[in-house]
């Protein structure tokens, strides 16, 4: 996959007040799991040629949940559009031994190109490989799925919602993805209307987009998870989204301090969200993708992966960055 590493074009948006705060809200927190690599050649268990830390992924996997966030595996953060069908499987079954029983998210990618027609049997494919192992899968776009009508996209969905009794949906800007798009208001509605779709992550990286969506969610279906992918603004869960973010790998139980904080009402909060909130837009500037590399760079540095090696096709960050990673380590600790 070409990952688009420009900074992305800003969409046209009505312009809405910003939502009322919602003091006090439990925040359920999803994380997506970063893939750790080795040196090549120094693996004992390597996949297709890649020499992955197993060890690393578990236990960055049993961290996250034992931070009381939801792993998600097999994303783009844990390079899910460029792993083989056998190295998924390896993930997810490690997944599945390490949380033993606990419930997890797993990505759904389909490889395709434009011009193809939307592939339901290789999505039906994906999504039992998820199911096999425990998982609940969420829906990575694809180019056969956005590049339809609105009427056939909502179509597309329901004929995943009658194979799969649980899944989520997921709006991916072009600044992550060339084959993503951010659906009309009317596809969003269609998403909330049926049953097995328990929610969607939204990643366009644009608060009006998201407060638009958080409106008709309250209006239709309160109980449907708006997951905001917004690593740029992760103070929108204070407006009622929950997240699935790539930025909370670097910082699990971070990131659960201050959702407990947000609950309790502890103004500490907003300091740590801060700090939190400037790594976020060190992380993910252009090229957007290469903050994997970030990431692995950040957990290195913590002594909680082996190496800051990422995969071998995906952008990579000056090594002068990590002094930066340094400070903002420091910041946390404080």
């Amino acid at each position: 996959m070409n990952l688009v590493q420009a900074a992305p074009p800003r969409p046209h948006v009505s312009h809405i007040p910003a939502p009322e705060i919602r003091p006090r809200r439990k925040i359920v927190g999803m994380s997506a799991i970063l893939l750790p690599f080795l040196p090549e050649g120094s693996a004992t268990q390597s996949v297709d040629g890649l020499a992955i830390d197993w060890a690393g992924l578990e236990a960055h996997t049993a961290r996250t949940h034992a931070s009381g966030l939801m792993p998600a595996v097999n994303m783009d953060t844990g390079y899910g559009n460029l792993l083989s069908p056998k190295a998924k499987d390896q993930v997810l079954q490690r997944t599945r031994e390490v949380l033993d029983g606990a419930p997890f998210i797993s990505g759904v990618f389909v490889k395709d190109k434009p011009g193809d027609p939307f592939d339901f049997d290789a999505y039906r494919v994906e999504i039992d490989r998820v199911h096999s192992f425990g998982g609940t899968p969420i829906i990575f776009q694809s180019y056969g799925l956005t590049q339809q009508s609105d009427g056939a996209i909502v179509d597309s969905y329901e004929q995943i919602g009658r194979h799969s009794k649980e899944f989520y949906g997921f709006e991916l800007g072009t600044m992550f993805a060339p084959f993503g798009a951010i659906y009309s208001l009317d596809v969003y509605r269609g998403l909330l209307d049926m049953d097995a779709c328990k929610g969607a992550k939204h990643s366009s990286l644009n608060r009006q987009l998201e407060w638009e969506r958080l409106a008709i969610r309250d209006e239709v279906r309160p109980d449907f998870r708006l997951l905001t992918g917004n690593d740029l603004a992760i103070d929108m869960v204070m407006y009622g989204s929950d997240y699935l973010l790539g930025l909370s790998t670097f910082a699990p139980e971070e990131f659960a301090k201050r959702d407990r904080m947000w609950a309790e009402g502890d103004a500490g909060f907003y300091e740590l969200n801060d700090v939190l909130q400037y790594l976020g837009f060190f992380a993910f500037r252009p090229p957007v993708p290469a903050y994997k590399h970030t990431a692995a760079q950040f957990l290195q540095l913590r002594g909680w992966i082996q190496t800051s090696l990422n995969h071998p096709q995906s952008p990579t960050r000056p090594e002068s960055d990590v002094a930066i990673l340094e400070d903002i380590l420091e910041r946390l600790a404080k």
